[in-house]
Formats: C-alpha cells, structure tokens, sequence
C-alpha cells in the first residue's frame, strides 16, 4: 500500500487512474484545477475515506502534505481544441508544473511518473513509431504548445533521474479513448460518436486516409501502471498497435451506434499527423503488456456510457 498523487487526477485518463490505483489498495490524492477535468469524474471515489481531490492549479503549486510514495503527472489539456484554446497555459502544466511535481517526488524520495504523449513524433517520417525514433515536429506550428511542451517535460524528467537520482518514468500515451472522455473533448473518438448518436453528419477532417491507433482506457491505465511499477527509466510507448483509417473509424462507429449519419469533409488542421502507430516492442517485452480490448469493443462500452450520460442531462 502507498499514497500516490495523481495531477490531473479529475480527468479523463487521471480518473481512471485513481480508480485503479484505490482498487489494488493505495490512498490516492488527486490535484487537478478542474479545467479540463470534471469533479463528477471522481465523484463515486470521494465517498472513499483513501481518496482527497486537492483543487489547485499544479503549475502554481502542488499544496499535498503528508507522505508521497508516487507522483504520477498527468495534468495538461490533451486535445487539440483545448490546449489551443489555452496555450499558456499549457506550456506552463508541462514545464512549471512538471518541475514542481518532480520537487514533490525528490522531496519524498518518491516515483514519478510523467504522462507523455505520441505528439513527441509529430508528423512521423518513421513508421511504426518505436521510442528511439526523435520525431518530425514543427517547432513554429500552432501544435507546438503542446507537442513541444511536452518534448521538454521529457528532458526535464530524465534530467531529475540524471541530476538526482530520482526515480523517473516516462509513458508516450497514444489516442486514448473510453468513457469518461467529454462529449465535447474534441478529439476524433468522441466527435464521431457524439454525432452518430445526434444523428448529425460524421466530420472527417482531409481525405479521411490518414491513420491513428486506438486505445481502450482500461488497458491504457494497465499499462501505465506496469511501468510505474518498473524500474524503467526510457520512454515507453503504451497504446494500441491496430491502425485504423478514419474513414475506417467513422464506418465502425456508425456500424456500433446504428447511426446512418453522413460523413461529411473539411480541411486537415495544419501538421495534423497523416499517420500513427505505436511500435509496442519495449512494452511487450520488458513489461510484458500489450492490449486486449478490440475497437468495436471498446466503442460498445463507449456508446452505452454516452447514452448514460444523455440520461443524465450531460450529452
């Protein structure tokens, strides 16, 4: 058992992670600002006496005292309409507060873990995308704000684990979906489905050719997990490794709703990835994970928390 601090922890992967972390036996503090968060995304695990939800904005400060055995670093905004909507932010969550999230752990002597993301690879030229390769970002773009923040919040870890010996972890999160994820994200899983269910045209954004790989939440959250409980210092892709078209995702999609929605096109977003495909050589082989859940599963357990929250009046 240990007490574990979860940034972003009100969030969409965050939360799942407080889930998890609570179910195998830890206490679990989760410090989130709530602005891409939602409070009703840890609401059921308030009511557990081993769970505290610390409202603050990390990249000020991380006001958690009492014993820290882990930090897990998951605060940022993650899709594109987000951070673009706050890009000082979010540069700010990946360097200032990824700075005092890695204080919080070298002062405990505690793991950290930082939730890094497929956006380091940028428009890849390699393909699949293994952890050696060093990416093809756009230093200038409007993506930067994220994808090299991000790109920092990585020199910055690996330099605590170099500089003071801290115990670092670095997970390259590939798109990720599931419940939890808002209707309103942004990102292509929850647009489609939201349309799908609206009976509105599907949105393809260019030809509908270019490729991203889909993760189930759950088996994200079971990969993180294993390499946090590693002694892994290197990235680590954790994602799906199936490739599907976004053509491909929008068939899918209407096929698991029942949906006869269009699909309609409009112009790709500048340096939108054309592909994207975890090599999940690394995490097979040293941590033993890989995934289980299919697409058309996880869409299916997707719809039916969309319904669920239709019900609830939070489409």
């Amino acid at each position: 058992m240990a007490r574990i601090v979860v940034t972003g922890g009100a969030g969409f992967v965050g939360s799942h992670l407080c889930r998890a972390l609570l179910d195998r036996g830890d206490d679990v503090v989760a410090v989130d600002n709530l602005c891409t968060g939602r409070r009703e995304n840890v609401a059921e695990l308030e009511a557990d006496a081993r769970f505290e939800l610390v409202i603050a904005d990390v990249s000020k400060q991380i006001p958690v005292t009492g014993a820290v055995d882990g930090v897990l670093h998951f605060a940022s905004p993650a899709s594109p309409p987000e951070y673009l909507q706050i890009p000082l932010e979010t540069m700010d969550v990946s360097s200032l507060g990824t700075r005092n999230a890695l204080e919080l752990a070298r002062a405990h002597d505690a793991s950290f873990l930082l939730a890094s993301t497929s956006e380091v690879y940028g428009n890849p030229e390699v393909h699949p995308q293994p952890e050696t390769y060093n990416g093809n970002v756009n230093p200038t773009g409007p993506r930067s704000v994220y994808d090299e923040a991000k790109r920092f919040a990585e020199t910055m870890t690996i330099t605590y684990h170099r500089l003071h010996g801290t115990k670092t972890h670095i997970v390259r999160i590939f798109n990720t979906y599931g419940p939890r994820l808002r209707p309103s994200d942004g990102r292509v899983v929850s647009n489609f489905l939201v349309q799908a269910v609206e009976g509105t045209p599907l949105t393809v954004y260019g030809d509908g050719t270019q490729t991203r790989s889909f993760c189930y939440v759950d088996d994200e959250v079971r990969g993180i997990l294993a390499l946090f409980d590693s002694d892994l210092a290197e990235p680590v892709n954790i994602g799906n490794p199936g490739e599907f078209t976004m053509l491909e995702l929008a068939d899918l999609v209407r096929e698991v709703t029942g949906s006869s929605s269009d699909i309609v096109f409009a112009p790709l977003p500048v340096d939108d990835p054309v592909r994207r495909r975890p090599d999940i050589t690394r995490a097979r082989t040293l941590l033993g994970w890989e995934p289980t859940i299919t697409l058309r599963e996880g869409l299916q357990k997707m719809h039916a928390w969309y319904l669920e929250e239709r019900t609830r009046g939070r489409a």
